[in-house]
């Protein structure tokens, strides 16, 4: 009889999954809080096209893929705006509906025969002892032999994970970025040079805003690493609207609030009976928020893992050579920026303006790709480098060298990751692991 496989909630990656793993003869059944035509998020996403490709799939159909404009960014002050001389990443890079990427990938998961459950809320999971043998939904529990997290940043299946299963169940401070994106009908604006202008840390907004001329539309996104209300994001929204004739009042679609994890990948992500996939995770590029192209990576890496196991028991140390592989392959590359992101929460507007004004930040380091094994910023041959701009400046000086001290200390730690499982040295390389992004 076919092992069962259980993919908790519908997010990309556990869809993918799904699909790779009943293609090898599993019983795989993904439970979703959603309707189907529900599933997505209501705005689109630009992510690493190349990720298709390893979950066995061809780049979805020209229709389903969108123009994408060169973005320019604006320090807090808008004294200068940084333009991208061409798209480093124009080869790779696509821009889809969210909806549009759920149309492509739900139809071929089903094709490999996997089993889609709709309109069901996951609760908890359902323990035997320390083993995950199921979850607990409105409509009654289902077991498996495995249980693939793809609930989201704040799943319901992580969080009431019991202490000894080891995987951190809640995030930290500034660990998950509140959105509001809106897409608007076209103000009569005119021609327009900057077609996509992203604001850095701006007026009444602890993160970034967009706002983005569409030849149908224009779009705006505030997201920030503190929560706010829908009132507040749509008084920030007029605020934008007054310096972007572009944007206009009517909403055509979008207006919802999201939460999106911006944090290094979980340290541990795997227990008996249970794995961690996408955003349950926390695969998205710190800063950015994009994990569309990581959760397919990943799929790929877990589905792998999964058929090796011989023994099929899924336990934590089965398992765990889907971690130790996606750590090394791509968790660890961006891992850094999770260092960034919490300088970022610490500086000034004034010093943010200093960076980008003494060019010590530049159009290079804004460019951040979802690339395997991608680093925008090299804080040992190009920032730090640059330490002689920053003499003046002592406190942002300071700064910038406990970045460049933690990023020695971590690039140690991830050195460190135990090649094989075992739960005491695997818990005292999370601690040491965590204690990194908790300065």
């Amino acid at each position: 009889m076919a092992k069962k496989i259980i993919v908790a909630g519908g997010g990309h990656g556990g869809i993918a999954c799904a699909m790779l793993l009943s293609k090898a003869g599993f019983d795989v059944t993904v439970y979703e809080k959603n309707s189907r035509e529900n599933m997505g998020y209501d705005w689109t996403d630009i992510f690493n096209g190349k990720s298709f490709g390893d979950i066995g799939l061809a780049l979805p159909p020209k229709e389903m893929i969108l123009r994408s404009e060169e973005m320019s960014f604006l320090p807090p002050s808008e004294r200068l705006i940084l333009r991208a001389e061409g798209n480093n990443f124009e080869n790779s890079n696509i821009k889809m509906e969210r909806k549009e990427i759920y149309n492509y990938i739900i139809p071929a998961a089903e094709e490999a025969g996997v089993k889609f459950v709709y309109e069901t809320d996951i609760i908890c999971p359902v323990m035997a002892g320390d083993r995950v043998i199921g979850i607990k939904t409105d409509k009654g529990d289902f077991l498996g032999d495995l249980v693939i997290d793809a609930c989201g940043c704040d799943s319901p299946v992580r969080a009431n994970l019991p202490e000894c299963c080891g995987v951190q169940a809640e995030t930290n401070a500034y660990e998950k970025f509140y959105v509001y994106r809106g897409f608007y009908n076209r103000g009569d604006a005119g021609e327009i040079r900057d077609k996509y202008k992203v604001y850095l840390m701006p007026k009444d907004v602890f993160g970034i805003a967009w706002v983005a001329d569409d030849k149908d539309y224009s779009d705006i996104l505030i997201g920030e690493l503190t929560p706010f209300s829908k009132e507040e994001a749509l008084e920030k929204t007029e605020r934008f609207r007054k310096e972007n004739p572009v944007l206009g009042s009517e909403l055509l679609r979008g207006g919802d609030m999201v939460t999106i994890p911006v944090r290094q990948t979980l340290a541990v992500m795997v227990a008996d009976g249970y794995a961690a996939i996408g955003d349950s995770a926390f695969m998205t590029v710190p800063i950015i928020g994009s994990g569309i192209a990581n959760a397919f990576r990943a799929a790929k890496i877990l589905a792998d893992t999964v058929i090796a196991d011989k023994t099929q028991t899924y336990s934590a140390e089965t398992l765990w050579d889907y971690e130790y592989n996606y750590q090394t392959r791509i968790g660890f590359g961006l891992s850094s920026l999770a260092l960034v992101k919490l300088l970022l929460t610490k500086l000034t507007t004034e010093q943010l303006d200093y960076l980008f004004e003494s060019k010590i930040i530049t159009i290079k380091e804004l460019q951040v790709s979802d690339e395997p094994g991608a680093s925008p910023i090299d804080i040992n041959s190009e920032l730090l480098g640059k330490a002689s701009a920053l003499i003046k400046n002592k406190k942002l000086l300071s700064l910038i060298l406990g970045l460049g001290k933690d990023m020695a200390l971590l690039a140690g730690i991830n050195k460190t990751l135990p090649k094989y499982y075992s739960r005491r040295s695997v818990q005292a390389w999370a601690k040491r692991y965590e204690a990194v992004f908790r300065h």
